[in-house]
């Protein structure tokens, strides 16, 4: 399997060879934000039409079709549209806070982003505490929530802040009892650390019942960690018109909206990271042959094919089930998934020092 540190590598020295090393390091820093930047925009408007399409076809429909072969280019319609529009101007609002909301969530994203390996070697963020500075990064998006609703001046947008807020703060900590479940089994909370230690075979398949578990209440959690249907209070449009955005407009609301779309690949991502392995390919013990074709298919693509499965899963979830209520949603949480997780973690340290799994 390519690995593309060997390209990064011979990148940094093709710089070094005529520039100083702080220019080289302000150099990459750039490429790596465009990059970053770019495929963060592609990958946000794949999501709309591929959730637009996997709903369509679960509602028994075909969705759009209008703009572009299959309704293809329909998003790239929506883009330019909401590019134009006007930044509507309020009164009595906090405009600082107003104007900042937007871009802490979308930064938020953009760093819990930055913290995905895509490849073998082609990874931004990777020190010995990954997991912990991914956990920290994604928390951040919260805050913009809350100060969307706050600064708005508007009940609606008050509620529908106030009952994300409490969404998310109750549902990380089911994601982070999972993500803690596999660090154990992993022995280490490095990023690439974690999936290296899946190279003779996926958390999932080879982390026991606690392992399945673990995936389960992610799966769950990440859902409503990303405010998607079944659990999308702060947004229930019945009751809050649009919730904590119904203010924003134009690029701003626009950044709510790739977030997101974003954070369902992030969580994603995430989730292919922890429990499939991440980049690493698909290997059978006593299978060399089967282990040698797997291993010609890119990197980029076995984590690519992953994240989309895990989505697959997330969008089926969202259009599957109808809207829960706050109470409902409080209560699965508090007096189910985090005692659950909280249990799992304690019998995957068990196995982990009795050393029981497979």
């Amino acid at each position: 399997m390519f690995d593309f540190s060997i390209a990064t590598s011979w990148l940094h020295n093709f710089l070094l060879s005529f520039m100083p090393g702080w220019l080289t390091t302000t150099v990459e820093c750039v490429l790596i934000g465009v990059a970053l930047l770019l495929v963060y925009a592609l990958l946000a408007l794949f999501y709309i039409i591929y959730e637009r399409k996997l709903c369509a076809w679960f509602q028994c429909r075909l969705g759009p079709m209008r703009v572009g072969p299959w309704g293809a280019l329909q998003v790239f319609a929506d883009m330019f549209k909401i590019l134009i529009k006007e930044l509507i101007r309020l009164e009595n609002i906090d405009r600082f806070l107003f104007a900042l909301a937007p871009y802490l969530v979308i930064i938020a994203s953009m760093l819990t982003f930055a913290c995905l390996p895509w490849g073998n070697g082609l990874q931004v963020i990777d020190f010995n505490i990954g997991v912990f500075f991914m956990i920290a990064a994604s928390s951040i998006g919260v805050l913009g929530i809350l100060l969307a609703g706050w600064s708005s001046n508007n009940k609606y947008t008050l509620i529908g802040a106030m009952r994300s807020g409490a969404q998310m703060v109750s549902y990380e900590l089911s994601i982070g009892l999972s993500i803690l479940t596999m660090v154990v089994l992993a022995g280490t909370m490095s990023i690439t650390g974690l999936v290296e230690a899946q190279a003779d075979g996926w958390f999932l398949f080879k982390g026991h019942i606690p392992a399945f578990i673990a995936f389960v209440i992610y799966l769950i959690a990440a859902n409503a960690e990303t405010n998607r249907g079944p659990f999308d209070m702060p947004e229930a449009e019945h009751e809050l018109t649009a919730g904590y955005h119904t203010e924003y407009s134009g690029i701003h609301f626009g950044f709510f909206y790739l977030a997101e779309y974003l954070n369902l690949f992030v969580v994603s991502g995430i989730a292919s990271l922890l429990f499939l392995g991440g980049w690493m390919p698909l290997h059978v013990p006593g299978w060399e042959g089967f282990n040698a074709v797997m291993d010609y298919i890119p990197s980029v693509v076995w984590f690519l094919g992953k994240a989309f499965f895990i989505s697959f899963l997330l969008i089926w979830f969202r259009w599957s089930f109808p809207r829960v209520r706050i109470d409902q949603m409080l209560k699965l949480e508090w007096k189910y998934l985090m005692p659950i997780g909280l249990f799992n973690l304690i019998l995957m340290t068990i196995i982990v020092m009795y050393d029981l799994h497979f």
